[in-house]
């Protein structure tokens, strides 16, 4: 099977994810208080949507940078991407649980570990998809990646989930350190400092971490 329909398909899984998020972000109510004061209030939201949607985009082109070494795919590239998209699915939901509960007494450390689960979960997918496309699957590639090359890109993908761990784990200290951390995260791997360096590894490493 070529890659043109997988990643059509999943580019449109992308694109309503990335959508979806704005969908939590509501408009204050006329007559409920001061709307400077009001907009303030909502800033988990904009904290959660603005972290959320830099990291579904630097996941999306990293996505395009795996598979656009690919000449076909099998079974079971196509069942690690379904299982990528489920992942990518799910983070308008964990967005908006993370905006609701950031600020509550209760329940905030368990909707920001599941924030902080949902993009450890979601990276470590993109990894073992990696690892299937370049390991597993050589055969399958455009062009030929020395084994070296290749284990340097899945390390340096797998030291990626290293600050997710930290934000889903550090959720029951404070839910405030877990979205630092994801925020973190989002903005280093959405500058090219990320990649400078890494040369072919620049599509693969940076969403994965």
């Amino acid at each position: 099977m070529s890659t043109s329909r997988l990643e059509a398909f999943s580019d449109g899984v992308f694109a309503i994810a990335i959508t979806l998020l704005v969908l939590d972000i509501h408009v204050p109510e006329p007559g409920s208080g001061d709307l400077g004061h009001e907009l303030l209030a909502r800033w988990p939201s904009y904290a959660a949507y603005v972290i959320s949607f830099l990291t579904i985009g630097i996941i999306w082109i990293n996505h395009h940078a795996a598979f656009s070494r690919l000449r076909a795919v099998d079974q079971s590239i196509l069942m690690l991407n379904l299982l990528l998209l489920l992942s990518v699915g799910i983070l308008p939901f964990t967005t908006s649980l993370m905006a609701a509960y950031l600020k509550e007494s209760s329940g905030e450390d368990l909707a920001a570990a599941i924030y902080g689960g949902s993009f450890l979960l979601m990276g470590a997918i993109f990894v073992l998809a990696n690892r299937q496309i370049l390991l597993r699957r050589p055969q399958l590639l455009r062009k030929p990646i020395d084994p070296e090359a290749a284990r340097n890109i899945l390390a340096f993908a797998a030291l990626g989930q290293i600050p997710y761990v930290l934000a889903t784990a550090l959720a029951f200290v404070s839910p405030y350190i877990t979205l630092a951390i994801c925020g973190g995260c989002a903005i280093y791997y959405s500058l090219p400092v990320a990649s400078r360096g890494m040369g072919d590894r620049s599509g693969d490493g940076a969403a994965a971490g």
